[in-house]
């Protein structure tokens, strides 16, 4: 693993900094000379485990990853009352701003395989730098369900802490925080190369799915495909790679970036850029919730143990709009959508569980009772939430007082009053 601190590590890097059999292959370490293809869901080179009528197809390659949860009925039904869930969250969250109850709601709806899979890969020491949409990998770090919308209802300049849950609060900015996940991996090779100096073990421990060593924490960052278009994702690509960081990259492809089509941006498959930046890449059916998880924890595991980043490109689509402020009719056609319903995440994983056995009609019943209380709990949190006072939002800016964040915070509270005058003048 290269060297954060110490220059002269630079000498020994292979090209983009991770070791040359990396650079062509996959989680197997075989040689991967599968065509990628895109297509409408991803083509030959997508992994794939479950289709989108719920048939489960074996894969050595990928399933030793699942051996966990293969055998776990309580795993695999977790999966799915966690997508139901997240469904359940948007649908209310979706609801409550057109009741004028939020400002604006960055809709999830479809793409709950993607981030659902994805987040139960994650260890608990694992960081997360998230977009505007990550609720579902929220949800799953353990972030409460009012703390989703509060941010969307003007309460809070952030949701939540993230310190308590390894996962930092939405990022606005299209792409900004990929290099705050690859400046935070390199942190990590830093405390790891101190504490291997001092002879401390940085994470003990093995990896309970896998029975290999862990090594250190990682780090994921989510954005959308049309976030690959941004400066700041290809920066950060560049330092991930040459410092082979302890981090990886999940792109999702939803197919639209607002109003404007995946094919437009990018006359190649997403994934097939990580090769010219040194990363591995994998493309993975966003919507087998199986599929995701499985290559994700494998990118985890190569992260930690010095195999380098990974991109992961997640073939989803986003069945909304951009926002609740979008309006898809205007640029996307009918059929389109009805084509991606059909390969609906929930409904695929249902039909698995269903033949598989696991679920029952009681099972079904006790994941949509809990889907049900927490989207009560939902409103009646949001509307027990205190309004900040106004003139808090120049709280917490700066760490020391600042004369024209002072001047700023008079003038406001200086057009504050005049309200307050307006109505004492028309009490009179």
């Amino acid at each position: 693993m290269p060297g954060i601190t110490d220059s002269t590590t630079r000498d020994d890097l292979s090209p983009a900094g991770i070791a040359r059999e990396n650079l062509t292959t996959h989680e197997s370490g075989a040689p991967d000379e599968r065509p990628v293809d895109e297509g409408a869901d991803g083509g030959a080179g997508t992994v794939r485990l479950l289709d989108p009528d719920g048939v489960r197809h074996p894969s050595p390659e990928h399933d030793r990853w699942l051996a966990d949860v293969d055998g776990d009925d309580r795993a695999l039904l977790q999966l799915l009352e966690d997508m139901v869930v997240v469904r359940r969250i948007d649908t209310e969250a979706t609801a409550l701003q057109r009741q004028g109850e939020l400002a604006l709601w960055p809709p999830v709806l479809g793409q709950e395989a993607a981030q659902v899979g994805s987040a139960h890969a994650l260890r608990r020491d694992d960081f997360v730098f998230g977009s505007y949409r990550e609720h579902g990998v929220a949800y799953v770090r353990g972030v409460a369900p009012v703390d989703l919308l509060r941010e969307w209802r003007g309460l809070v300049t952030a949701g939540w802490d993230p310190y308590a849950v390894n996962m930092a609060t939405p990022q606005v900015i299209v792409g900004g925080h990929a290099l705050h996940g690859v400046g935070y991996a390199m942190g990590v090779l830093a405390d790891a190369e101190r504490d291997a100096v001092a002879g401390r073990d940085a994470t003990p421990g093995r990896d309970a799915t896998a029975g290999r060593d862990d090594g250190t924490a990682a780090v994921v960052s989510y954005f959308g495909d049309g976030a690959m278009s941004q400066g700041a994702v290809n920066e950060a690509f560049v330092f991930a790679g040459t410092w082979s960081a302890p981090v990886v990259f999940f792109c999702q492809n939803n197919q639209w970036a607002i109003s404007e089509p995946v094919a437009l941006q990018s006359p190649v498959p997403l994934v097939a850029r990580a090769a010219g930046f040194g990363l591995t890449g994998v493309q993975v059916d966003g919507n087998d919730v199986l599929g995701v998880l499985a290559v994700t924890r494998a990118a985890l595991h190569r992260a930690r143990t010095g195999g380098g980043p990974t991109l992961i490109e997640a073939v989803t689509y986003r069945r909304g709009p951009h926002t609740t402020a979008d309006d898809p009719t205007r640029y996307r056609e009918a059929a389109e959508v009805e084509a991606w319903v059909r390969r609906d995440p929930i409904d695929r994983f249902t039909a698995y569980l269903r033949d598989r056995g696991v679920l029952t009609d009681a099972a079904d019943a006790d994941v949509r009772d809990v889907a049900d209380r927490v989207a009560a709990a939902l409103r009646t949190d949001l509307a027990a939430s205190p309004t900040p006072p106004p003139l808090s939002v120049f709280e917490h800016v700066y760490a020391e007082p600042n004369p024209v964040l002072e001047a700023e915070r008079d003038a406001y509270a200086q057009y504050l009053a005049g309200f307050a005058d307006d109505a004492a003048g028309g009490a009179r």
